[in-house]
């Protein structure tokens, strides 16, 4: 079925898009970044498809070389347009890098489990869930969340963006090329061990705002 990957993309953002008119503020925004890295998903995978036909299939090949690098660059784009645009809030920019890189795991996902449905085990699905998803969700959170510091500094937008992206290609390299490899274990640990300290500031931050919030209610008690 040729269409295939489009019915897919419909048959998920059909339903994440009528979310919108139901939702509000901020939950409303990161369900629009779901969708928004749905779309990355389908964009890259027309681009991938063209490379590795021009390579003769060769997937190992293309994936730990030219993989990496289409996909953090299109999953990038919207991170950067958030961070220059709408706002540089470091706790807005992980929310929304997160959301854009879990909406682009899901179509994914999806697709390469369709595509070889018949090798797809209860372990793979448990492997793409955390590993995978993991992966394009910290590696755009990475930039994400360096884009906090760059966009308040023009003069480190090029070198800060060019290092972030990149910085996002290596470990994501790194990743593909670790559950090809003998050892694919050490690439699904990989995502998890990373994904610790993203926890860890995101429970500092809610801790600090929370904290700052109280005494900004007993200054007004006090007064």
């Amino acid at each position: 079925m040729d269409n295939l990957t489009y019915i897919l993309f419909i048959c998920m953002a059909v339903p994440v898009c009528l979310s919108f008119f139901l939702l509000e503020g901020k939950v409303r925004q990161t369900m629009i970044y779901i969708f928004i890295g749905i779309c990355c998903c389908l964009f890259v995978s027309e681009i991938n498809g063209l490379i590795l036909s021009h390579f003769n299939n060769n997937i190992f090949y293309v994936t730990t070389i030219f993989t990496p690098i289409t996909e953090e660059i299109i999953k990038a784009i919207p991170v950067l347009f958030f961070a220059y645009v709408i706002s540089s809030n470091r706790h807005r920019l992980l929310t929304i890098s997160l959301a854009t890189g879990l909406g682009f795991a899901l179509l994914e996902n999806v697709i390469i489990l369709v595509g070889d449905i018949e090798s797809v085990t209860i372990w793979w699905a448990l492997g793409r869930g955390f590993a995978s998803s993991l992966m394009h969700s910290l590696c755009t959170a990475a930039v994400g969340y360096g884009m906090s510091f760059i966009s308040q500094r023009k003069k480190l937008f090029i070198s800060g963006t060019f290092s972030l992206l990149l910085f996002a290609i290596t470990i994501h390299a790194i990743f593909n090329c670790l559950v090809q490899s003998d050892y694919p274990i050490l690439g699904l640990i990989l995502p998890v061990l990373n994904y610790i300290p993203i926890i860890i500031i995101q429970y500092k931050i809610k801790k600090r705002k929370k904290s700052k919030n109280q005494d900004n209610a007993k200054e007004e008690e006090a007064s």
